[in-house]
């Protein structure tokens, strides 16, 4: 009897391997690749990209246009208190001759169009350019940086899920194992051979591991739910595939966030050179037209208040002398905060090699505690069919099978966790030098 117990626990364990075998043929499977590159085109953030592009193409655009004409409408109308007016004498003189000096009107009227071409600016339009850049360049970055937070994340979910996956099992293991040994001690109850406090013992571990499976799958449930909002489409039966194996051997950190640092840096050095361009003078040439009265012809204007056309060009230099005043203060907090922009550097690389040293210990750790694991599970394996054969005999009581069982489960469950948590630990080691 006991001979076909122990056989028809072999062939229900091959028939579930089998069954799942076939299952796997059949149910399509989710990598963390996939799901990496699914978050990153789902996550919000993503649509800045194209933002910053545009943002930054019109920042060049308006850049460029300085160099187009600048052309102002104007308007204007004014009374005056006094307007020049011609000498007594000279007024009589004219009168004589038949010519009323009337002067000019107090009230007055222009409409006029100027028209402004630069011809070298001192470099403020470079200089507005490559900040333009640099800030895109800056944005890209932090960008970068929020995607590369979201990898990390769905890794931990999708490794999460990976070991409550690896739970269930060894927990639907266990409870195929009480389950076949509760119908064994039943059996020996039957026959007289054990007592029914046996029966209970295995009956209630049997119980108390269903309800951990219970719970392990609702929180599995839960991780999976989370990984769907991440991926922006439902899981349904989907497996998660455990990653292959990697080997982190270049320990040159590539991370996002190095380049920010380089990006705020060149966006410094553009708003330095755009300082310093700030003091230099500006050659334009301009061009002025109006229409109204009084006209540049002054003399015209004294004896006739007709509107009249009037033009004028020529070439103008401006400088802003003021800007002296500041730049040396402007230069000195561009200075600090390239300094600040470094310490936040060495801190991120002090911090990053502490995570490096972490994860390598980490590794070590794992590995050896992998190597012992098969030969554990070996011996209590070993332990529980001895003790099963030890309960059929009466040597041993129920309480000291479900122990040996639980050392088996254990055993196993540390193993895969172990598998699970060394590949995990290389992933989180490779995402902190971003390899």
């Amino acid at each position: 009897m006991c001979h076909n117990f122990q056989c028809n626990e072999v062939m229900k364990r091959f028939y579930l391997l089998f069954a799942l075998t076939v299952f796997s043929l059949f149910v399509s499977a989710q990598s963390l690749e996939e799901c990496r590159s699914l978050a990153k085109e789902h996550y919000p953030e993503i649509s800045q990209y194209d933002l910053i592009s545009k943002t930054e193409e019109y920042n060049l655009s308006n850049a460029t246009r300085a160099w187009i004409p600048q052309v102002m409408l104007s308007g204007q109308a004014t009374y005056q208190s006094a307007t020049p007016t011609y000498p007594d004498a000279f007024k009589k003189i004219m009168q004589s001759n038949g010519m009323n000096m009337v002067g000019i009107d107090k009230d007055q009227y222009k409409i006029a169009i100027d028209v402004t071409q630069s011809i070298w600016d001192g470099g403020q339009s470079k200089a507005n350019r490559a900040i333009a850049e640099a800030e895109a360049k800056e944005q890209r970055s932090r960008v970068d940086v929020s995607l590369y937070d979201l990898q990390s994340r769905v890794d931990d979910i999708y490794f999460g899920i990976l070991l409550l996956d690896e739970r269930i099992e060894q927990t639907n293991a266990l409870i195929d194992m009480l389950e076949s040994n509760l119908n064994r001690m039943r059996s020996y109850y039957n026959n007289g051979i054990a007592m029914l406090s046996d029966v209970d013992a295995i009956e209630a571990e049997l119980l108390s591991a269903k309800q951990t499976l219970t719970q392990v799958e609702a929180s599995r449930a839960s991780y999976r739910q989370m990984l769907e909002i991440f991926i922006g489409q439902p899981l349904k039966d989907k497996i998660l595939k455990r990653p292959n194996m990697c080997e982190v051997t270049n320990r040159t950190s590539l991370r996002p966030e190095l380049s920010l640092f380089d990006a705020q840096q060149n966006k410094f050095k553009a708003q330095s050179k755009a300082i310093n361009s700030s003091v230099m003078p500006q050659f334009s040439a301009f061009a002025q037209g109006y229409y109204g009265y009084p006209g540049m012809d002054m003399f015209k204007s004294m004896v006739s208040d007709d509107w009249s056309l009037n033009a004028i060009v020529g070439v103008r230099m401006m400088w802003n002398i003021g800007a002296f005043y500041t730049k040396k203060n402007n230069i000195e907090k561009l200075n600090i905060a390239q300094k600040q922009i470094d310490v936040q550097r060495n801190v991120f690389l002090f911090n990053t090699q502490l995570q490096t040293t972490q994860y390598d210990g980490e590794i070590i750790r794992l590995n050896k505690a992998i190597k012992d694991d098969d030969r554990i599970v070996e011996l209590r394996t070993r332990v529980r069919k001895a003790a099963e054969s030890q309960l059929e005999n009466g040597v041993i009581d129920a309480t000291d099978l479900l122990r040996k069982i639980t050392d088996e489960t254990t055993a196993i469950l540390n193993r895969s966790t172990h598998e699970i948590e060394l590949l995990q630990a290389t992933y989180k080691l490779k995402n902190t030098l971003n390899q």
